[in-house]
């Protein structure tokens, strides 16, 4: 059981997602680990930040045991994962103090085929990270989430992800989909996973690995819903196998605007690397430990449910 938590990459995305959860949970203290303290940060989330340097290991070591943290959660960026997620994992298992650690994984299992892998720069680091945790005396679970339903029902739907519009362009009713669209993609909401995170400290036992995810339907049972729930017709396209390998997918209404802030090449390799992931089954998480039934408690809203609980804010 865990009692004083750290939650680095905790001021954004899942990671302030889970910091949140914690908060609202109210059973355990909870800081969030950061390379720049923020005092508006702290006052809009409700935690404290601890500046951390990651590329320091004797740092991250001499913080986690000032504080007494026992449990350390990484919720890293993508690119973080590649600096300093290893320093994060190695300082844990060197303090004193600290016994538990989920590294960021937040996905599917890597190393995946190298094919699927090689346009995705965080595979190997996340990779290695699990590798080393098996060797360490740390008390450590791997959490696979599948895909982010967010990108599809937030807004209205509450997230703290940036908005990415993946294959499915709901707000203009197009999409185009990787390969067949049967192939089963397991997706998860952010703020439900959250919610399962605060309740594991909870656990007295962790597993090594961890599935959650609130749907698993293929692409094409997606949209299907997406129609039903909005009463909307979606012009739909498919993107070959080929294509995706080419690192092209088809552009959808949404992606131009987006490219102000990514490029166009960017964006492209980034979406037909994980269209091949979709397609070859990565994402179809099947063999392993369901938190749901560690938590029987809690409750995860399907994909319907929850665009019907978007359409509703709308």
């Amino acid at each position: 059981m865990s009692s004083i938590v750290a939650v680095a990459g905790g001021s954004r995305g899942l990671g302030r997602a889970i910091v949140e959860a914690i908060l609202a949970d109210n059973k355990h203290h909870v800081f969030i680990l950061s390379r720049q303290t923020s005092e508006e940060g702290e006052n809009e989330i409700g935690a404290r930040f601890l500046q951390v340097d990651y590329s320091d290991i004797d740092n991250i070591k001499t913080l986690l045991e000032y504080h007494k943290i026992d449990t350390v959660i990484s919720a890293l960026s993508a690119k973080a994962i590649g600096l300093y997620e290893m320093n994060l994992a190695v300082a844990s298992e060197k303090s004193n103090v600290t016994t538990r650690y989920i590294p960021s994984i937040w996905g599917i299992k890597y190393p995946a085929r190298q094919v699927v892998v090689s346009p995705l720069p965080f595979g190997p680091p996340k990779a290695a990270v699990m590798d080393f945790l098996k060797t360490t005396d740390l008390e450590y679970s791997a959490w696979y989430t599948g895909f982010f339903i967010d990108y599809y029902v937030s807004p209205p739907l509450k997230s703290h992800l940036d908005d990415w519009t993946v294959f499915i362009d709901i707000a203009n009713r197009t999409a185009a989909l990787p390969g067949s669209g049967d192939v089963p993609v397991a997706m998860s909401y952010t703020m439900d996973v959250a919610k399962f995170v605060a309740g594991s400290l909870s656990l007295s036992k962790w597993e090594g690995e961890t599935l959650i995810y609130n749907d698993k339907l293929t692409m094409n049972q997606y949209v299907q819903a997406v129609e039903e729930v909005r009463g909307e017709k979606i012009q739909l396209t498919y993107d070959s196998l080929d294509l995706l390998k080419s690192g092209k997918i088809t552009e959808l209404p949404s992606h131009p605007p987006m490219y102000e802030f990514v490029p166009k090449d960017v964006i492209q390799s980034f979406l037909s690397a994980f269209g091949i992931l979709f397609e070859t089954g990565e994402f179809d998480l099947r063999e392993g430990y369901h938190v749901q039934d560690g938590l029987p408690s809690l409750k995860l809203q399907s994909f319907r449910d929850l665009l019907t609980q978007g359409q509703g804010e709308i």
